[in-house]
């Protein structure tokens, strides 16, 4: 299978960086209208819209995901949109209608991505409760559960520790059942996907690190007969050399907001250290790596674009099936990458697939 090709969705206010570096980045329908066109033109396959009520590392403006992907869907013909939804905050049943439309606006190009929850502010500034760790992966499952009910079954009964649906009917069904994306580091994020995810989104890391994540959830998928695809975070700098890419990212690092990394630290801990194990997301994450905060400096694209599509095929050799890319300029950057990166790329998966024959 050809590799796929995601962006982040700027709907919240700041780019993708937390720094106050200069950034040619929008967040208004507007802009992002601008930027899907752009990616699907130039061979983006996904769009992942990014859940945000509160500010909590200097997005200050958020639009909601859903609302903004279904105007997306509206001025685009090929892009998929994924959207993060947030179990705690919503109720399966109307989500799964919400997503349901979305598909049929769409026909057929709608996702949801189920984000478990690290912002506790945005629980105590809505007064809903905060859950322990690995009760907001027993919830989130309990959510995607519904959700594929409702989406495949003329009536649906479920009876959980956090939803209970009575009879519920669901029209009209989607257009094509949506897949589910989520996230998350910890054993409690990694077994619910291998029961109840179709795809399992990694935080930016190390080669080493996503092939070990790979297999740990490989082996825990096929215990339950299923089988999953991976999709990597990256923040992507392509340049006409590489000393002018890295000098980008220092320049990035040197201009980084401290009180806002050091905000979205604080913040962060309660999900990366809360697992019981200890090792959730951003557990071993340092000053820099949170400066784009969902580590994807640690993955490496950064560099020329033949560089760049090198290190993308080294993904692909190891069981990823999905780049989502983030940029610092996405006025400029994002139709770049498709411009010079992806035909790379595919160029590269052709050379390889011929040698694998």
């Amino acid at each position: 299978m050809s590799l796929k090709f995601a962006y982040w969705v700027p709907n919240v206010s700041g780019g993708l960086v937390i720094s106050k570096i200069p950034q040619k980045t929008g967040w208004t329908f507007q802009d992002n209208a601008r930027y899907a066109k752009e990616a699907e033109e130039s061979g983006f396959d996904y769009a992942l819209l990014q859940t945000r009520f509160i500010a909590s590392y200097g997005a200050e403006n958020q639009l909601e995901a859903i609302g903004l992907a279904s105007a997306l869907a509206a001025v685009t013909s090929k892009l998929n949109l994924i959207a993060a939804v947030l179990p705690g905050l919503w109720h399966p049943g109307p989500i799964a209608k919400a997503i349901s439309t979305l598909d049929h606006i769409s026909q057929g190009r709608a996702a949801v991505n189920i984000v478990s929850g690290w912002f506790k502010g945005e629980f105590h500034g809505f007064g809903e409760p905060w859950l322990d760790h690995n009760e907001r992966y027993r919830r989130s499952e309990e959510f995607i559960r519904v959700l594929k009910q409702l989406w495949t079954e003329d009536e649906t009964n479920f009876r959980g520790d956090f939803y209970r649906i009575n009879g519920a009917p669901h029209k009209p069904k989607p257009v094509a059942i949506p897949p589910v994306f989520q996230g998350g580091n910890s054993s409690a994020a990694r077994e619910m996907a291998a029961r109840v995810s179709d795809w399992y989104f990694m935080n930016g890391n190390t080669v080493d690190g996503f092939r070990a994540q790979i297999d740990d959830i490989n082996q825990l998928s096929d215990a339950h007969g299923r089988k999953l695809k991976f999709g990597v975070n990256a923040f992507v700098i392509v340049r006409d050399t590489e000393e002018e890419a890295r000098q980008v990212l220092r320049d990035i690092i040197h201009y980084a907001d401290p009180e806002a990394v050091e905000g979205f630290r604080s913040q962060v801990q309660f999900a990366g250290k809360a697992s019981p194990e200890r090792e959730g997301m951003w557990a071993n994450s340092n000053f820099e790596d949170l400066v784009q905060y969902n580590d994807g400096f640690k993955t490496g694209l950064i560099g020329t674009a033949e560089q760049v599509a090198d290190k993308i095929i080294e993904l692909k050799r190891i069981g990823v099936d999905l780049i989502l890319t983030g940029f610092l300029h996405y006025e400029e950057d994002l139709k770049a990458f498709g411009e010079k990166v992806i035909p790379l790329v595919r160029e590269k998966e052709a050379a390889l697939g011929v040698a694998v024959r």
